[in-house]
Order: C-alpha cells, then sequence, then structure tokens
C-alpha cells in the first residue's frame, strides 16, 4: 500500500509503498477514505512542538473509511461498512488510568510510548490498523470528506462534557477565535447552551462568530489589560458564567487565560484543555483563596472519553450540529505535503484540510 511517511523531523513526508497492515485479535484494517490535516501539522513534523513520535512513522489523527478485515471479537462490524476511527487509543490493562497514545501522533508517559511503538502508523496511508474499539459506525449517507471533521469536533466536546455543561447554561471559550474554540462555539451552542461568550483578538473571527450564531453568542475583543479583558468578559455575558473552556495556544501568555478562568461564578467550573506553558512560557498562575472560597472546580481534560464519539456522531447525524458552514479543502496523498503546508495558512475557523489517502 502507499503511504505517506515521516523519516526523519525537519524533513518532508515520503509518499512510499510500505507492507499493508494485518488485523490481529481486538483489531480491525480499514480503508482510509479522509482524514485531516491539523493546522499545526508542521510544527510536528519539523519538531518544532516536540511531540514524542518516532521515525519512520506514518502519521496522522484519525480518519473516515471503511472496513476491510475484522478481527474474530468483533460482532456487530462488517466488511464495507463506513466508519470513523478514533485515534484516542487507550491500554486496556487498567480501567482506571490506561496509558494513551494518539495513533500516529502523540502519546502520554512511558506507557503511552510502548502502546504507540505498536499502533505505531496513522491515517495518512491507504490502510490503517485501528483497536476495534476505536471503532465506530456512521450513517451510510455520510459524506467521508465532510465526517473526517470528527477528529477536531471531538475534543471541545470533551471538554464540554468534562465541565458538564447544561442546557441553558452560560459558556465562556478562551480561545474562540481559534481552530478548536470556534468548534467549541458551535457544539456549545447545539448541546444548548443559553449564552457563549467569545473572547479573542481578532475582530474578524468575533464578528464571524457573531454573524453565524445570533444572539446567543457575545463578542469581546481582549485590549491585553488582564483585569479590564475580565471585566469586559463578565460584561459581555450579563449573567452568571457557569463554565470557562479554555482551548488557548502554546504561544498564549498565561494571563489571557487567567483572566478567563476567573470570570466563573461561584461554584463553577473551569476546564483546561489548550496549551498555555507547553513551550516554555509562564505557567497558568490561579489564587488559591479564589478557588477555595469561591468552591470553584479547574480540571484538566486531555482529549476526550469514548462515549463522546458516539454522542457527536448523534449530533451530527440528528442535524442538531451543522457541519454545511465547513470550508473543506481536499488534497490526495500524492499531494501530503501540500496538504501540510496549507493546512498551516488555512488554520481558522471552520477552514479544514482534508487527505483522501485512497480516493
Amino acid at each position: 500500500m502507499l503511504a505517506a511517511t515521516l523519516t526523519a523531523f525537519g524533513s518532508p513526508l515520503a509518499v512510499q509503498d510500505v507492507p499493508g497492515p494485518q488485523a490481529g485479535g481486538g483489531e480491525v484494517v480499514v480503508e482510509v477514505l479522509a482524514t485531516c490535516v491539523p493546522p499545526y501539522a508542521a510544527e510536528v513534523f519539523s519538531g518544532e512542538r516536540r511531540y514524542p513520535l518516532e521515525p519512520p512513522v506514518v502519521p496522522g489523527v484519525g480518519g473516515v473509511g471503511r472496513v476491510v478485515s475484522i478481527g474474530p471479537d468483533a460482532t456487530k462490524l462488517n466488511v464495507g461498512d463506513l466508519v470513523w476511527c478514533d485515534s484516542t487509543v487507550r491500554a486496556r490493562d487498567d480501567a482506571l488510568t490506561p496509558d494513551i497514545t494518539l495513533q500516529g501522533w502523540s502519546s502520554r508517559g512511558e506507557g503511552g510510548a510502548r502502546l504507540a511503538r505498536y499502533l505505531h502508523d496513522g491515517s495518512f496511508a491507504e490502510l490503517m490498523r485501528v483497536p476495534t474499539e476505536n471503532v465506530y459506525a456512521l450513517p451510510a449517507h455520510a459524506d467521508p470528506v465532510r465526517w473526517s471533521v470528527l477528529s477536531v469536533y471531538t475534543i471541545p466536546y470533551g471538554g464540554l462534557l468534562a465541565g458538564g455543561l447544561e442546557a441553558g447554561e452560560t459558556l465562556l471559550v478562551s480561545g474562540a477565535t481559534g481552530n478548536l474554540g470556534s468548534i467549541a462555539v458551535a457544539v456549545a451552542l447545539a448541546m444548548g447552551a443559553g449564552r457563549v461568550v467569545v473572547p479573542g483578538r481578532n475582530r474578524e473571527v468575533l464578528d464571524l462568530l457573531g454573524d453565524r450564531f445570533g444572539a446567543r453568542v457575545s463578542p469581546v475583543e481582549l485590549s491585553g489589560d488582564e483585569d479590564a479583558d475580565r471585566a469586559a468578559m463578565v460584561a459581555a455575558a450579563g449573567r452568571p458564567v457557569d463554565v470557562v473552556l479554555d482551548l488557548l495556544p502554546p504561544q498564549a501568555p498565561s494571563s489571557v487565560a487567567r483572566a478567563a478562568a476567573m470570570t466563573v461564578r461561584e461554584y463553577g467550573r473551569v476546564v483546561l484543555m489548550g496549551g498555555v506553558g507547553m513551550l516554555g512560557g509562564e505557567d497558568l498562575a490561579l489564587p488559591y483563596p479564589w478557588i477555595m472560597r469561591n468552591s470553584v472546580t479547574v480540571r484538566g481534560q486531555w482529549m476526550y472519553p469514548r462515549t463522546a464519539n458516539t454522542g457527536m456522531i448523534r449530533l451530527i447525524a440528528s442535524g442538531v450540529l451543522d457541519l454545511a458552514a465547513e470550508q473543506i479543502t481536499t488534497f490526495g496523498l500524492g499531494q501530503v505535503n501540500e496538504a501540510v503546508t496549507h493546512a498551516a495558512a488555512h488554520g481558522g475557523p471552520f477552514d479544514r484540510t482534508v487527505l483522501t489517502p485512497a480516493a
């Protein structure tokens, strides 16, 4: 089969013929029809983001495909089924704190690295081997290219589930003008959020979010002054902020994340999913007395639970969450390096780059 291989950090991906995968027990082989290329993929492949990939490796974060072969433990999947392949793989020998790898992309700790060495390759290939529990049936009529955005939509959905967002509540999305943050706005409204406060410095994107989603969205243009920005966000909410979801990138200063987090009401919830401090910047410092006296819940959330895949598929299949606004540009496997370059230049809201390996 053909696959795009990262042979070394800093080198272009090499499209070459490699042995096809074989499904063992508890595994499925899928023909990859479509997979999203993250906007920061170039930073991963250059080594800038210091991801624990071990070249040579076929990268890629999940995808939509058709089942080619299944192991003996699959009871509902069939060859030919259209499926979503989730990249978040959990080790099976610890139900409480499983080691995790993002297949073909990243991992956590030594246990995650060991798992990644076994499930080494991702979706930038014609075929991919996936654990059975990471394969989810899609509606037969689903457009593989459009549905491949599950790889990005499910991430903020996991954060909203972690924050226990309920219908009618007020949410503030820190990093709302970014790739994941803008998705969080769309998903939260589909989940029934009463109001979503969207702070940011990009006026054009703030206007886009306001125009697209209407009166339930309250844009706030940030000034860079922590106290003034916090006051502006509270005023824009017009009511107590129940949940804050932080999706700021690694380059963002911790003061921006702190200003947003401290808008939350007494007994409110703050979920941290971004990258603040990951590239050596100042760490987030939330005041101990403020957390304690206001009974604020602060939790981190990396990726999402397995059930989030099913929930997201239901939201889209039911029409509650509409993917029609997605602007999608597709590339064949032979154009993978062009796709990576395109993704880096098109990382704004609802702008996706999709690779179609088996096309």
